[in-house]
């Protein structure tokens, strides 16, 4: 079963500095239809304008995943970390215990476009850590690129869940394929393009919640950009 979240139905904040697009419940958006699918709990697209961000502000008991589509982010925390995030990155942070951070468009003239993702963890009171790594293009066109796992596969990010994350960029005319275990279900997020998921159509910004599937075709027309969740 393929249950599409449409782009234009998620909730959606213009703040100015920030254009926010909330597929599950998040701050101010309420849908009880959509609070989380499995231990997916925000699926979040932001575009931030050039020199604002999201000030000091604190998380617990949560995995915090941050793609960027274009521009740059300035992540700084209480750990210690300060890294600028660009595209072709990934990062993953366990709030566990505590921790506070910023994030910050460093540009004076270029938007920063991300993805942040939660994820609830497999247990509370987590230590707290971080982990940021590059991944090469190369490696996902045409094919699933393992970017986050429970036991850090290929040497993708650790994550503290029963998740397989992937991503992929398909080519025009092209598909690639995942085979998903019994009892395993399914997140796909359309980050670029259009799609086909076993024949249903998704556009740019739509999702899809994925149950009682074995096996996923994912196909492009033109050239497109996905992210898959393996989930328990």
């Amino acid at each position: 079963m393929i249950q599409i979240r449409k782009a234009g139905e998620r909730g959606y904040f213009d703040h100015g500095w920030l254009k926010t697009y909330h597929t599950f419940s998040f701050a101010g958006y309420h849908d009880s239809r959509h609070l989380r699918f499995r231990s997916l709990r925000v699926m979040n697209e932001d575009l931030v304008a050039p020199g604002h961000g999201f000030g000091t502000h604190p998380h617990n008991d949560m995995e915090i995943v941050t793609y960027v589509l274009s521009g740059a982010l300035q992540h700084r925390d209480s750990m210690g970390n300060g890294e600028v995030l660009r595209p072709g990155e990934f990062q993953r942070m366990t709030a566990g215990t505590g921790i506070t951070h910023s994030e910050f468009n460093p540009s004076s003239t270029e938007p920063v476009h991300l993805y942040q993702i939660w994820l609830l963890p497999e247990r509370r009171g987590l230590e707290p850590s971080y982990e940021q790594q590059r991944f090469a293009e190369s490696e996902r066109r045409n094919r699933l690129q393992l970017v986050a796992s429970r036991d850090g596969q290929d040497g993708s990010l650790r994550i503290h869940q029963d998740v397989r994350i992937y991503l992929s960029v398909v080519e025009a005319g092209q598909a690639v394929r995942a085979v998903l275990a019994a009892g395993r279900y399914a997140w796909l997020q359309v980050l670029r393009g259009g799609v086909s998921l076993n024949g249903v159509l998704l556009g740019t910004s739509d999702g899809a919640a994925v149950s009682e599937e074995r096996e996923l075709t994912i196909g492009a027309e033109g050239a497109a950009e996905v992210m898959l969740f393996d989930l328990g």
